[in-house]
């Protein structure tokens, strides 16, 4: 199965473009859900990645999709598109 979801309190799944860039690459990954902000878990090569949406002063998520050992913020309007940039690069 191709990306388990557990929502809570939401008729609208948040980091929508991530899962469908997850599920174009056919990874499985986890969406969950919390307070209306989104989180998604997966692995990738035996490494474990993880992007989680967060509403402080603006939405923004952290994720170490860059590079696995370090999590960074992706803010601004286009925060999902800089991280499915990152998962369509990988190969």
């Amino acid at each position: 199965m191709s990306g388990q979801c557990l929502r809570k309190r939401s008729n609208t799944m948040r980091l929508q473009k991530v899962q469908d860039a997850l599920k174009e690459k056919g990874w499985e990954y986890r969406y969950t859900e919390e307070a209306g902000l989104g989180s998604i878990d997966f692995e990738y090569r035996g490494i474990s990645y993880h992007i989680w949406e967060f509403d402080e002063d603006g939405l923004g998520a952290e994720s170490n999709i860059r590079t696995a050992g370090r999590t960074e913020d992706f803010t601004g309007p286009d925060y999902e598109e800089q991280i499915v940039q990152l998962v369509k690069e990988r190969q």
